[in-house]
């Protein structure tokens, strides 16, 4: 029984996987604020494509035939 208590305390002792607890925490908490940042600016993101997309569709495109002609002085 002695053997299995010594293997035991050896066992938690070992702190060869603490990095790779500590990297596993700090990569989510960065998914995390990656996350809160996307769904915070998401709705504003929305309303200035909306504002684009009615400029556009309200704006005229201009011809070359009539910006010669309004470059020529009207002649």
């Amino acid at each position: 029984m002695g053997g299995k208590m010594k293997l035991l305390k050896v066992f938690l002792d070992d702190e060869s996987g603490a990095i790779t607890v500590d990297w596993v925490v700090l990569t989510a908490a960065i998914v995390g604020l990656g996350i809160a940042v996307v769904f915070s600016v998401s709705g504003g993101m929305t309303v200035l494509a909306d504002k684009v997309s009615s400029n556009l569709a309200d704006g005229e495109v201009a011809t070359l035939e009539g910006l010669a002609y309004a470059g020529s002085g009207g002649s």
